[in-house]
C-alpha cells in the first residue's frame, strides 16, 4: 500500500510574505514612476557629493548585462524571472517556520516581480540610483534591485550559519 504523502506546505506564510513582496513592489514601482515624472533620461540631478538622481533605461541584466542584444534577451529575461518567482514561492510555502530565511526570499520575489514588470510593461527596466565616488559611477539601479541583492545577501548569510 502507498504512503500517503501530507503537504506541509504553509499557504497563509506564502499570502503573508507575498503581501510583504507586494509592498515593496508598489515602493519599487512608485519610485520609478516618480522619477520618471520629475526627470526625463539622460537627466542628472546631485544630491550629495556621492550620489545623483538620474533616469537610465536598462534593456539588459544587472549592470546592463545583454543590454546591446537587439532584443531577444527580454522574453528570456521576463520568463526567467517569473520561474524564479514560483520558486521562491514554493520556498516559501515549505520554509516558513525559518522567518529569516522567508524574508530573504520575499525580498527576491519583490525584486524579481518589480523588474519583471518594467520588462513586460516598457520593454526595459528603470534605474535612478547613482552612487560614485572619485569619478567611479556604480551602475544605475533602482529598489527592486536593492531587494534582489539584500535578499540574496541574507539567504546565503542563513545558508552559511544554517550548516553549522
Amino acid at each position: 500500500m502507498a504512503s500517503k504523502k501530507t503537504n506541509n506546505w504553509n499557504w497563509t506564510a506564502v499570502f503573508l510574505w507575498s503581501l510583504f513582496a507586494a509592498l515593496l513592489i508598489g515602493l519599487d514601482q512608485w519610485t520609478k514612476y516618480w522619477i520618471q515624472h520629475r526627470m526625463i533620461v539622460g537627466d542628472s540631478e546631485r544630491v550629495t557629493d556621492f550620489f545623483n538622481l538620474v533616469v537610465a533605461y536598462n534593456t539588459g541584466a544587472a549592470f546592463s548585462f545583454l543590454a546591446d542584444a537587439g532584443g531577444w534577451q527580454q522574453p528570456i529575461f521576463l520568463v526567467l524571472a517569473l520561474v524564479i518567482s514560483v520558486v521562491i514561492l514554493c520556498l516559501i510555502a515549505k520554509n516558513s517556520s525559518k522567518p529569516f530565511l522567508c524574508f530573504g526570499l520575499s525580498l527576491g520575489l519583490a525584486g524579481a516581480i518589480g523588474n519583471a514588470y518594467d520588462r513586460m510593461n516598457l520593454g526595459y527596466v528603470v534605474d535612478f540610483l547613482d552612487f560614485h565616488a572619485f569619478n567611479y559611477h556604480w551602475p544605475a539601479f533602482n529598489v527592486a534591485d536593492i531587494c534582489i541583492c539584500v535578499g540574496a545577501f541574507i539567504v546565503i548569510i542563513w545558508e552559511f550559519f544554517r550548516s553549522k
